[in-house]
């Protein structure tokens, strides 16, 4: 019989593992890595969040060293672009504002690569899913920017807000995953695990 290959999430996000918990998946250990995050000259929302959540399987499977157990390393990036342009994950208020000021009263679209790396004896493997979701803003007010910047649930979130949060009564529609915006597409990451034999205990 064929061992259940351990489950690694390749992230420190507490947003990442309460999706998974959500829907019955727990890993059986957290290996956060650190790699650069700087945007690629001409380098797209899109491919961005591919290359990175592709890198960061990568670097997580890399970090829990040899052994003959398969592994699994799953890693994800959620980028919130407005056009080509790359929205950063606001760490202070003037980039929060910036990224508010951005997706006022207007569409954007939000990108998670999900990248699941795959290591069975000397072979290692990367599948990926890249999902999409367009969200809807309406004109945000002055004071509207001001209260939510207030709030600071902003902080360390793609394009500076939170969509699972006091952020939610300023969208108007969202077109795609819902889970997707909040930061793990769960039917993409659920049917990448399940292709690679991972079931829960």
């Amino acid at each position: 019989m064929t061992a259940r290959p351990l489950l690694y999430l390749a992230s420190a996000s507490p947003r990442r593992r309460a999706l998974l918990a959500q829907i019955g998946i727990v890993p059986d250990a957290v290996a956060p890595t650190n790699i650069d995050e700087t945007p690629l000259s001409r380098e797209t929302p899109s491919d961005h969040a591919m290359r990175l959540a592709r890198e960061k399987a990568a670097a997580g499977l890399a970090a829990i060293g040899g052994g003959q157990t398969p592994a699994l390393a799953l890693a994800a990036d959620t980028v919130v672009g407005v056009g080509r342009r790359i929205l950063p994950k606001a760490e202070d208020e003037e980039t929060a504002r910036r990224c508010l000021d951005l997706i006022s009263g207007r569409s954007h679209r939000v990108f998670t690569g999900v990248a699941l790396a795959s290591r069975s004896g000397d072979e290692t493997r990367i599948q990926d899913r890249l999902v999409e979701t367009r969200v809807k803003v309406r004109r945000l007010s002055p004071s509207d920017i001001d209260d939510y910047l207030a709030s600071d649930e902003w902080r360390g979130k793609a394009g500076g807000y939170a969509i699972q949060g006091l952020f939610a009564k300023h969208v108007i529609s969202i077109i795609g995953s819902y889970s997707n915006v909040v930061g793990l597409p769960l039917y993409e990451t659920a049917n990448l695990l399940a292709g690679a034999g991972w079931r829960a205990p």
